[in-house]
């Protein structure tokens, strides 16, 4: 019976902090547009960038690798940062100027949709950060379940599977540029492209997690308190 009870309780506490969480967020999104001024044209957007950063950070606050020997810890740590550097460059954190001095050393803030923004952009005249909240918070999730998929899997082949899933959400709007790029800016094809990029790309990175955190390959699931254990 108090097993049951335990049991219980973990569920309330946990949908309870997701609802503080997911309101928090929610106020001050609101907050943040109204002091910006902008205008919400497509509601969508707002919504796939408050949930990158829901979703990252209940990832990052609720997920608890197992505990393991620094070796294994060490190659854990250097996979994930090559995973996150990969995911930075390829979903446009990182982008690299066509040529040496195509650009100028700065730091603006580009007032983008609630999540998407306030995106502080740092450029220099080889590249420029474009730091979205929903990118950065998405990836370090992203990366931070991938490093402790690699200690729960203990040498397993699954990081590879899953690695195919996640590249497909920061892949796609580089499709989208290359259709754009040969197809033509004002072509069917390129437009349909771009309308739903970020539909896309926000499905695949709910999906991934989903993968990284249950993770049926290996069997068991992340996350579990030194209780379950």
């Amino acid at each position: 019976m108090a097993l049951a009870k335990a049991a219980s309780r973990v569920p309330t506490r946990n949908v309870l902090h997701a609802a503080l969480l997911g309101n928090s967020l929610a106020i001050l999104g609101a907050v943040y547009m109204l002091a910006a001024g902008i205008t919400v044209i497509q509601p969508r957007y707002t919504i796939y960038g408050l949930s990158w950063v829901f979703v990252g950070l209940l990832v990052l606050w609720k997920v608890q690798p197992r505990p393991t020997d620094e070796r294994t810890r060490r190659r854990a740590i250097a996979i994930a940062g090559v995973y996150f550097v990969a995911l930075a460059a390829a979903g446009g954190v990182v982008v690299t100027a066509m040529r040496p001095g195509a650009g100028e050393f700065g730091l603006r803030l580009a007032t983008l949709a609630a999540g998407w923004g306030p995106a502080p952009i740092v450029s220099t005249p080889w590249a420029a950060l474009v730091l979205m909240p929903a990118r950065i918070v998405g990836y370090l999730a992203l990366a931070y379940l991938v490093y402790a998929t690699v200690i729960d899997a203990a040498g397993a082949a699954v990081s590879g599977v899953v690695g195919l899933f996640s590249c497909v959400s920061c892949s796609w709007p580089i499709v989208a540029s290359v259709l754009s790029g040969v197809l033509g800016g004002g072509s069917a094809v390129a437009a349909a492209a771009f309308d739903f990029s970020y539909d896309i790309s926000t499905v695949v990175f709910l999906l991934t997690v989903a993968l990284l955190y249950w993770r049926p390959v290996v069997g068991g699931r992340l996350g579990r308190s030194a209780s379950e254990e």
